[in-house]
C-alpha cells in the first residue's frame, strides 16, 4: 500500500504542477485570446486523463465543448454555433472512416492475437535458450531475442511482457540469475513491438502525420536492430564483467534429450550427427530402425546444405544475368555507329552528344547575300560515286554504300545502304554473352561455405535437436515477418494487403500446431474489435479535438512561441523529445501520438526536420517512457504476473540500465540519421 501511495502522490503533484502552470499562464498574459483558452484545454485533457477519464471521449467531450466556445466567441449565435460544432464532428469522424490506412490495424491485431494463442512462445524461447546455451547470460539473451521476434509479429506490448514475464521470469530466476537484470530483459524487450515493424505505433502516426507507412517501416528496420542489439551487447557484457548475476548454465540445465531410433542407432549428446546418419543408412548399424525415419532425419541436417547450394545457384543466377537484345527495326539513327553486339554504339562519353554550338541555338547565315548555292553551281555527288571529284565538298556517303539496298518489307520502309553490312543480324529475344560474376559474389560464397562447414563440423545429435526445435519455432514465425515486411518493404503489396496476408499465416500457423478452435478464435476476434475500436475511437476525438485547437488559434500560439524562442534544429528536437519523454510518464503512446503530434508537426518545416526521421526519433522515445518509473506500463504488467517476493521498486532498478541503453540509441540515431533513412532512400527515391 504504501508504494501505492507513493505514486498516487507522484500523480497528484503532476497534476497539481500542469493545474498550477495553467492558472499561472492566465494569470501572468495582459489579455486572454481565444489561444489561450486553447493551452487551457490541452492542460484539462490531460488532467483528466490522468484522473483515469476514458482517453477518446476525453477528447472528443473537450473537443466539442471547447469549439462550441470558438464558434459562439467568433458572433455565432447558440444555434448556429450548436450547428456547426455538430458538422464538425460528423465531418472529422467521417474522415477518420475514410482513411483506407486504418484498415491494416484490426489485421495486425488479429495476426498478433493468433500468433499468441498458438503457443509458439513457449517452443520458441527453450530453443532458444538451448541454442546460446554457452552464450553469457544465455537465458537473459534469449529472452530478449524471444520478445524481439515475438514483439514483430505480434506487436502488442503487454501481450509479450505477460508471456515472457509467466515462461522466462521464473526460469531465470530459478537459474540464479538477479531479479533486477531479469525483469529489465523482459521490460525492455517487451517494449520493442513499439518500433519494430509491423508497429501499430508507427500506422497511427503514419496516419497522423501524413507519412508513408511503408517508408516508416523501412526506416525503423535497422533502428528497431540496433536496439535489440545493443541490448544483447549489454548484458553479455554485465555477464561476463559480473558472472554473479547471471550465472551460466549447467551440465544438466543445457542437456537436451535424444529420440528413442536414433539413441538406438548409437546417437549421443555429442556425436557427430550427419556421418553417424549416414553409416546407418548404409546398414552398418541400423537396430531396426525403420529406414525412412532415418531419411527424414538425415534430410532435415542436410537442410542448410540444400538451402547454401539453392541461394548459391539462385545468386550466381542473378550475378550473371544479361538482358535480352531487342530486334531492331528496320530504321536506324543516322551518324551512330552500331556495336558489334547489334546494338547502338554510344560516342565516347556516354549517351548522344549534342554538335557543339556557338553561343548556344541555331546560327543566322553570313549577312552577305543570305543563302548561297553550292559551289560549282548544283549539289555535287558525294566522294566515291562515278560523277563526283575526290575531296568534294557536299555530302558523303555514308559508310557501305555501295552494297544494294535492302527490300522493303510488304508495308514497311527499306532499310538504308549499308544497315545490314553495319551490323550481325539479331533476332528478337537473342541474349547476350553472360556476365562473369564479380568478386563480391564469389567472398560471399566463399564465407557461407565457411559457415556451413563449420556448422556440419560442429552439428552433434544434441545440436541436432535444437535445430529442429528452431525449425518448429523459430522459422515459422519467421517466414511469417519476413513475408508481411517484405512484401510491404520491396513494395509487393500495401500495408492493408500485406496485415491480411500476416493475418491468414496467423490463422494457418494455429492450425498448424493444433492450436485453433472455436474459443481461441472467437477470444482473438473479441480482442481485435476491442483494440481497434479504441484505436479507431481515439482518431476521431483526436481530430475533432484538433479542430477545437485549431480554431481556438492554439496551435498557432504554440508555433509563435516556438518561433520567438530562435530555436535551432537541434535544439528544437532536444526540446520537443524532452517534452515527449516527460509525457511519456502519465499518458500512453496512444494519446501522445494523436493529442500532441499535430501539435508538433507543423513545426517540423520551420527547422527542415523530415517528418519520416522526427517518427523514428518519436517511437524510440516513447520506448523509453514505456520504460522511465514512476509510471512504465510494462512494470505493471510484469508485476502482475511475477512471483510475490519480487518488488516494484526492484522492476523499475532493472529497467533503468536498458532506459540509459535506448537514450544511447537515440543519440546514435540523431547524430547517424543514415540508420533511419538509407533504406527508405535505396528504396524509394
Amino acid at each position: 500500500m504504501f508504494k501505492l501511495r507513493k505514486e498516487l502522490w507522484f500523480g497528484f503533484s503532476l497534476m497539481a504542477l500542469i493545474a498550477t502552470a495553467a492558472v499561472y499562464m492566465m494569470v501572468s498574459v495582459p489579455v486572454i485570446t481565444n489561444g489561450h483558452i486553447g493551452l487551457l484545454m490541452l492542460s484539462l485533457v490531460v488532467v483528466a486523463i490522468m484522473l483515469g477519464f476514458p482517453t477518446a471521449f476525453t477528447l472528443m467531450g473537450m473537443g466539442m465543448l471547447f469549439a462550441y466556445f470558438a464558434y459562439h466567441s467568433g458572433g455565432q449565435t447558440a444555434g448556429g454555433a450548436m450547428k456547426q460544432t455538430l458538422d464538425l464532428m460528423v465531418q472529422r469522424a467521417f474522415s477518420v472512416m475514410g482513411n483506407d490506412v486504418l484498415i491494416s490495424i484490426p489485421l495486425f491485431v488479429f495476426m498478433g492475437y493468433l500468433v499468441e494463442r498458438a503457443n509458439l512462445i513457449e517452443k520458441l524461447f527453450r530453443s532458444l535458450h538451448l541454442a546460446m546455451a554457452r552464450v553469457p547470460g544465455s537465458l537473459a539473451v534469449a529472452t530478449l531475442v524471444t520478445c524481439a521476434v515475438f514483439a514483430t509479429a505480434t506487436g502488442i506490448v503487454g501481450a509479450v511482457v505477460t508471456l515472457m514475464g509467466l515462461l522466462a521470469f521464473p526460469q531465470m530466476l530459478r537459474a540464479g540469475y538477479d531479479v533486477r537484470v531479469s525483469a529489465g530483459a523482459i521490460t525492455a524487450g517487451g517494449c520493442l513491438g513499439i518500433l519494430i515493424p509491423p508497429s501499430v505505433l508507427l500506422i497511427v502516426y503514419g496516419a497522423t502525420a501524413g507519412v508513408s507507412v511503408v517508408q516508416l517501416y523501412a526506416g525503423a528496420f535497422f533502428p528497431g536492430l540496433m536496439l535489440a542489439g545493443l541490448y544483447i551487447v549489454y548484458v553479455v557484457v554485465l555477464a561476463r564483467i559480473k558472472p554473479a548475476l547471471m550465472p551460466p548454465l549447467t551440465a544438466e540445465q543445457r542437456r537436451v534429450t535424444l529420440p528413442e531410433p536414433l539413441v538406438r542407432v548409437g546417437a549421443t549428446q555429442d556425436r557427430r550427427a550427419l556421418p553417424a546418419l549416414l553409416q546407418a543408412l548404409k546398414g552398418r548399424r541400423n537396430d531396426g530402425v525403420p529406414a525412412g525415419y532415418l531419411l527424414r532425419q538425415t534430410f532435415i541436417a542436410l537442410l542448410p546444405a540444400i538451402a547454401f547450394a539453392a541461394v548459391g545457384l539462385w545468386s550466381y543466377e542473378l550475378a550473371t544475368r544479361t538482358a535480352p537484345v531487342e530486334a531492331e527495326s528496320g530504321l536506324q539513327q543516322m551518324g551512330v555507329d552500331t556495336a558489334p553486339g547489334g546494338g547502338v554504339a554510344e560516342p565516347p562519353g556516354g549517351g548522344l552528344q549534342e554538335p557543339p554550338l556557338d553561343g548556344g541555338g541555331l546560327k543566322e547565315p553570313p549577312a552577305e547575300g543570305g543563302l548561297q548555292e553550292p559551289p560549282g553551281g548544283g549539289l555535287q555527288e558525294p566522294p566515291g560515286s562515278a560523277a563526283a571529284p575526290a575531296g568534294g565538298g557536299a555530302l558523303a556517303e555514308p559508310p557501305g554504300a555501295g552494297t544494294p539496298a535492302a527490300p522493303a518489307a510488304a508495308g514497311g520502309v527499306a532499310e538504308p545502304p549499308g544497315a545490314q553490312a553495319a551490323r550481325p543480324a539479331a533476332s528478337a529475344g537473342e541474349v547476350a554473352p553472360a556476365l562473369s560474376a564479380p568478386r563480391g559474389y564469389w567472398i560471399g560464397l566463399a564465407v557461407a561455405a565457411v559457415i556451413v562447414l563449420a556448422f556440419y563440423a560442429l552439428l552433434s545429435f544434441a545440436r541436432l535437436e535444437i535445430f529442429k526445435m528452431l525449425l518448429a519455432s523459430f522459422f515459422p514465425l519467421l517466414i511469417l515477418i519476413l513475408a508481411v515486411l517484405g512484401s510491404i518493404v520491396f513494395g509487393l503489396a500495401t500495408p492493408t494487403e500485406a496485415a491480411a496476408v500476416g493475418a491468414l499465416g496467423g490463422f494457418l500457423l494455429a492450425a498448424a500446431y493444433k492450436q485453433l478452435n472455436f474459443g481461441i478464435v472467437k477470444e482473438s476476434v473479441f480482442l481485435t474489435a476491442k483494440t481497434s475500436a479504441m484505436v479507431c475511437w481515439l482518431f476521431v476525438g483526436s481530430a475533432i479535438f484538433s479542430a477545437a485547437f485549431a480554431l481556438l488559434g492554439g496551435q498557432e500560439l504554440v508555433e509563435r512561441w516556438v518561433l520567438g524562442m530562435n530555436l535551432s534544429k537541434t535544439q528544437f528536437l532536444l526540446l520537443s523529445q524532452v517534452i515527449i519523454f516527460v509525457l511519456g510518464w502519465p499518458l500512453e503512446w496512444t494519446e501522445i501520438i494523436v493529442i500532441f503530434m499535430p501539435i508538433f508537426i507543423p513545426l517540423l518545416d520551420n527547422f527542415g526536420v523530415d517528418p519520416l526521421f522526427f517518427g523514428l526519433l518519436v517511437a524510440l522515445n516513447l520506448q523509453t517512457a514505456f520504460l522511465s518509473p514512476p509510471v512504465a506500463m510494462s512494470a505493471f504488467y510484469l508485476k502482475g504476473v511475477a512471483p510475490r517476493h519480487v518488488t516494484l521498486n526492484q522492476i523499475f532498478a532493472g529497467m533503468l540500465p536498458f532506459m540509459g541503453i535506448q537514450v544511447v540509441a537515440i543519440f546514435l540515431l540523431y547524430m547517424f540519421p543514415g540508420i533511419g533513412l538509407w533504406l527508405p532512400e535505396v528504396l524509394y527515391k
